[in-house]
């Protein structure tokens, strides 16, 4: 049985597999699909985007899909980010321009909360099937720390460990990450329809 991820980030790819490396699927990428189209996210919630991939994807590649869409809502910028995480520092921005645009409007302030979510979207060709989320709450740091992760995993500390994502173990991250937490979520309604 065939189970589509919905992105061509390598780096979400890897960290995907890794968590669904249990199941008895084979898991494919955008990337292996020939011609799939770019989905637009233009949805303003990380929910209606995970939900918008999954759909196209799997009506385009007629497999079961799933998509997720993250966050960053950082307290005192009024939930910013959020949505537009990944283009924070505009389109075509890289990691790092993200991540210092982020410290650049953070100096000087002194509630740093920050959480990261995520929502998963599991579909059909047919239609969306579930959906789950996962939360990590945490602060952003001032620096960046730690050179493991992606994404503004350096200069996001999380509660729970009060080590940045950047200073963790692939393992370690896993545990207590928003996407971990969000595809462990909706693991029960894919083994339940694929029987896996």
């Amino acid at each position: 049985m065939k189970l589509l991820i919905a992105t061509r980030n390598k780096d979400k790819i890897i960290e995907i597999k890794e968590i669904l490396k249990d199941l008895d699927l084979e898991i494919v990428s955008a990337c292996d699909i020939p011609d799939m189209p770019d989905v637009v996210e233009d949805h303003d919630t990380i929910k209606g985007n995970a939900i918008k991939k999954a759909e196209e994807c799997a009506a385009f590649s007629g497999l079961f899909t799933l998509a997720d869409d993250t966050g960053l809502f950082v307290d005192i910028l009024d939930g910013k980010p959020g949505v537009y995480a990944a283009r924070f520092a505009g389109e075509g921005c890289t990691y790092k321009d993200n991540r210092e645009k982020m410290l650049r409007e953070m100096k000087d302030k002194t509630n740093r909360k920050a959480q990261f979510r995520t929502v998963v979207a599991f579909a059909s060709p047919a239609g969306i099937i579930a959906t789950a989320e996962g939360k990590v709450d945490g602060e952003i740091s001032t620096e960046e720390i730690g050179t493991g992760g992606f994404g503004y995993d350096a200069i996001f500390r999380a509660t729970e460990t009060g080590k940045t994502f950047g200073e963790m173990s692939q393992t370690e991250k896993e545990k207590i990450s928003h996407r971990g937490r969000a595809f462990r979520n909706i693991l029960p309604k894919l083994m339940e329809v694929l029987g896996s």
